[in-house]
């Protein structure tokens, strides 16, 4: 390579560089802009976190408590990062999608956007699980285990804190918004060949075994919560499958189309 064409590279390289750092900068302002929004309404979120709790235990047996002085305020921190990132992430996968797009031909474009969409949708689906389903249950199970003061028994009652109450949220949630993206990941590969719809059929029973240590690892050591998401695994994974049918029967469809365009004559 030539001095002058080691010359002629520094100016697009430049230039992306350039486009990444304000592709970042804008990232990091639509989450510092959440992070303040969220913060100034951190205790309302919070509130709103603990609905499950309530509604299980109902009102007047619903307590939280911190045991360190800064214990809450750190908690509504850590809320406002949280979500932060759940809120800005829209405009963060643009900007990643806006950097890289150029470099794509079209029809990859084309393939790359609806699995773009799709993601932050199964990842609220999983969301929606855990706040309406596996919270609930988890509550209902922790407050039967609780045990009155007798004559010769003491009382054992459920205090949650709030900062555990909300790392068992944050959690859950991050861990069943990236297992609900077993869809998109196979349907994904499933598009550039990499998986067929027989091959997933044929390991349905390994993915059994794989399901199960995915939720153990995942979820906190209860039976509850690995139940709760090894159950929905196995279902979006037969939804997988389905997925991944319809792609090869679009893409042989294409091909079809293909192959019968009549040639151009000479």
């Amino acid at each position: 390579m030539t001095h002058e064409d080691i010359e002629a590279t520094k100016a697009p390289l430049m230039e992306h560089l350039i486009e990444l750092r304000s592709r970042l900068i804008k990232a990091l302002i639509a989450f510092f802009a959440a992070f303040i929004l969220c913060f100034f309404f951190a205790k309302h979120i919070y509130n709103i976190l603990i609905w499950p709790f309530v509604w299980v235990a109902g009102p007047e047996h619903s307590k939280f408590i911190y045991t360190a002085l800064l214990e809450y305020y750190v908690t509504q921190l850590k809320l406002a990062m949280f979500g932060a990132a759940f809120l800005s992430f829209p405009v963060v996968a643009a900007q990643i999608y806006m950097f890289v797009a150029p470099g794509l031909y079209r029809n990859e474009r084309q393939a790359f956007v609806p699995y773009l969409i799709a993601t932050p949708i199964f990842f609220l689906l999983g969301s929606l699980v855990v706040y309406f389903l596996v919270l609930p249950t988890l509550v209902r199970f922790s407050i039967g285990m609780q045990q009155s003061a007798g004559t010769d028994t003491a009382e054992i009652a459920l205090l949650p804190k709030v900062g555990e109450y909300l790392s068992l949220m944050m959690a859950l949630i991050l861990a069943f918004g990236v297992a609900f993206q077993l869809p998109v990941i196979l349907t994904l590969l499933g598009r550039i060949g990499f998986v067929t719809s027989q091959q997933l059929r044929s390991k349905r029973r390994y993915f059994i075994v794989i399901a199960f240590i995915i939720a153990a690892v995942l979820t906190p050591p209860d039976v509850i919560s690995q139940l709760s998401l090894a159950l929905p695994l196995l279902l979006l994974y037969e939804g997988s499958i389905w997925s991944v049918r319809i792609v090869e029967k679009k893409a042989a469809s294409r091909a079809g189309s293909a192959t019968a365009q009549p040639k151009p004559a000479e």
